[in-house]
């Protein structure tokens, strides 16, 4: 049976030793980074996490800022759920990516419109930022992406026992948060576990 090889977008706002360690294993790791919060021990997390990225030839995307994924020569650019904007980005780079976050139909329509190419669609499983009534799992999520016409990412309560029910979706990505602190990440990381 072949592997499914699927990239891998991770949320993050510090970086260490042990993180730089996990994400070098994985083959296909996009970092996303927010920018704008903004004191002064985060703008220094968010300028190290750029440096260590563009040092290992990671792409990076910022969110919700199109001038600073200019300014920073980011990938691409994040666009949160939240963000309702119709922008039409001028001087892009040729190969800029344009990731979005949604929850539902109007949410997919809404990112649709912005031109992204990818849609990360959450919650899929279980976690500490939705209540159990909000988690789509599986059927649902499948249901509800039977016809959108874009290139979709799993996010949301991703971990080790939840990464083989991933591949019962049509997803050929796989976003997260908490997986790139886990000690149990092995190189090559194709699957995250």
């Amino acid at each position: 049976m072949n592997k499914i090889f699927y990239k891998h977008y991770v949320f993050l706002d510090k970086i260490d030793n042990f993180i730089k360690d996990n994400l070098i294993k994985f083959k296909s790791i996009n970092i996303i980074i927010d920018v704008n919060k903004n004191n002064g021990k985060n703008f220094e997390n968010h300028l190290s996490i750029i440096k260590f990225a563009r040092k290992n030839s990671i792409p990076f995307l910022i969110k919700n800022d199109f001038q600073k994924s200019t300014k920073y020569k980011a990938n691409g650019v994040f666009i949160s759920s939240d963000y309702k904007k119709i922008t039409k980005p001028i001087s892009l780079k040729k190969n800029f990516y344009i990731v979005g976050g949604a929850h539902n139909q109007l949410e997919y329509t809404q990112k649709f419109k912005q031109k992204c190419q990818l849609l990360m669609l959450s919650p899929l499983f279980l976690n500490e930022k939705y209540s159990k009534s909000k988690i789509l799992n599986v059927l649902k999520f499948n249901i509800k992406t039977l016809h959108w016409n874009i290139d979709l990412c799993a996010l949301g309560g991703i971990n080790a026992e939840t990464l083989k029910k991933v591949k019962l979706t049509k997803c050929r990505a796989i976003g997260f948060v908490k997986v790139i602190y886990s000690s149990k990440i092995k190189k090559p990381a194709y699957n995250l576990m």
